[in-house]
């Protein structure tokens, strides 16, 4: 079966994984990410060229973003994938593969990701951020909340760092799927996937929250946040750009935050923040 590959850029404000998930619901069933957006595989007899175009022009139109190519690819999807799907090593401790490529000798924490299922592969800027960010706190024993978990990643990594329990929210039907799939394939089911919003958080309260989400969402959502954070607890937030934080910044210190730290990279940022 050939497939069809839409790449879609300039994404600005607007957030990427909303995109996917509408391409997901009319039938694209694979997603690779990039610096600049991402490249979307649906196969080539359930395109809708007319549903499909209107829905690029909808966001061109209301948002900017810019759809590329539109081109048929070769048959073999496997050998698609293997030769545009490449492992992420982070701070040399994690690296984040898909399950046809070998575990690096010596990484500490190795997490396996479908690459069809790419809603957090670590590719993009804010994931490999959040993961640098993760694996320089004191995780084991602590409980640790991942909202906008996608496909599960940063929960897998706390898990794999020892924490006492790990929540992972997503409010997107496939990424709720696709998370709960990664736990399997990474050992680790006692995390507990959720399908929600800030409503879906269970209580106690939290030693670390992660939000790797859009910086709407986050100033919505950062006052919840801290509500559920534990005193002394971290707030670790990305998916937004440099200039946001002139905004997420002060939202965050009037819900009872204190800036800690930021790091940034091709304009993104990752963020710390303590109760």
């Amino acid at each position: 079966m050939d497939y069809i590959e839409v790449s879609m850029s300039g994404f600005g404000d607007f957030d990427p994984e909303i995109a996917m998930a509408h391409l997901s619901a009319m039938g694209f069933e694979s997603f690779n990410e990039s610096e600049s957006g991402f490249q979307a595989y649906i196969p080539e007899d359930l395109y809708n060229e007319v549903l499909i175009s209107g829905f690029l022009k909808q966001l061109h139109d209301e948002h900017g973003v810019v759809s590329g190519t539109i081109k048929i690819l070769a048959q073999n999807w496997n050998a698609i994938w293997e030769s545009a799907y490449e492992p992420v090593t982070i701070a040399t401790k994690c690296q984040v593969r898909a399950p046809f490529h070998p575990v690096l000798e010596g990484i500490e924490f190795d997490i396996v990701i479908e690459p069809k299922m790419s809603f957090g592969t670590a590719h993009h800027e804010t994931t490999s951020l959040v993961l640098e960010m993760l694996l320089e706190e004191e995780v084991k024993g602590k409980r640790v909340l991942d909202m906008g978990c996608g496909t599960g990643v940063l929960a897998i990594l706390a898990h794999k760092m020892k924490a006492s329990q790990v929540v992972a929210i997503d409010n997107d039907d496939w990424a709720y799927a696709n998370a709960t799939d990664n736990m399997i394939k990474n050992a680790a089911s006692t995390v507990v996937v959720l399908q929600g919003d800030l409503a879906s958080i269970p209580l106690p309260e939290f030693d670390l929250i992660i939000a790797n989400i859009n910086r709407n969402v986050l100033l919505n959502d950062i006052p919840g946040y801290s509500r559920f954070l534990h005193p002394g607890g971290v707030l670790l937030m990305s998916g937004f750009y440099e200039q946001d934080l002139e905004q997420i910044r002060p939202a965050a210190v009037q819900a009872g935050l204190q800036y800690h730290s930021h790091r940034s990279r091709n304009q993104w940022i990752g963020a710390k923040f303590v109760k």
